[in-house]
């Protein structure tokens, strides 16, 4: 190869590399340990995780344990056992449940990205929602409010938010406004 065609080669080779790195794309958000790039990727996974909860609740005919499968799926933990063993109890009991839940509204609480946690406020309109014993009673309390204010804790296990448990809001009510 002569010079004037090894200068070439290296022009060549000088411009393909530039041409490259300018092609080369933005690095994309580093996840966090949690799996997710961001708080907003993390509250979006735990709504969607809390929508479909309440979509396998109003799924479950209490005399076909079979139907329970889908909400287990969707939890861990203390929230798991709970729900088991209720729906168990139910089952045994041989009570019955009508109705729907809604939920009627979503805010954001707290994202942990290290402890791999993530809470919700949400309120649940259960006023359609009756559960009935075996002799076709509500088992109901008549004081029961119709608007349920709670928080959802979640868990992150390999990247999917999982229900780890479900309680009354203390201080906050995303029921209101």
């Amino acid at each position: 190869m002569t010079g004037a065609q090894r200068r070439t080669a290296a022009l060549i080779a000088a411009l393909l590399s530039l041409a490259l790195a300018a092609c080369t794309p933005e690095p994309a958000p580093t996840p966090t340990p949690t799996g997710f790039a961001s708080e907003e990727e993390a509250f979006a996974a735990a709504e969607a995780t809390l929508r479909a909860y309440v979509e396998a609740t109003n799924s479950i005919k209490i005399e076909d344990p079979v139907t329970f499968e889908p909400l287990l799926a969707l939890t861990t933990g203390d929230q798991k056992s709970f729900d088991k063993k209720r729906l168990a109890q139910y089952h045994a009991d041989d009570y019955s449940v009508s109705g729907t839940t809604l939920v009627t509204a979503v805010q954001r609480g707290e994202w942990l990205p290290a402890d791999g946690t993530t809470t919700l406020l949400a309120c649940l309109d259960v006023s359609d929602v009756d559960v009935m014993d075996a002799s076709g009673a509500s088992i109901v309390d008549d004081d029961r409010p119709a608007q349920q204010s709670l928080t959802f804790s979640f868990d992150d296990l390999a990247g999917r938010l999982l229900v780890s448990s479900i309680a009354g809001s203390d201080g906050t009510n995303a029921c209101s406004g």
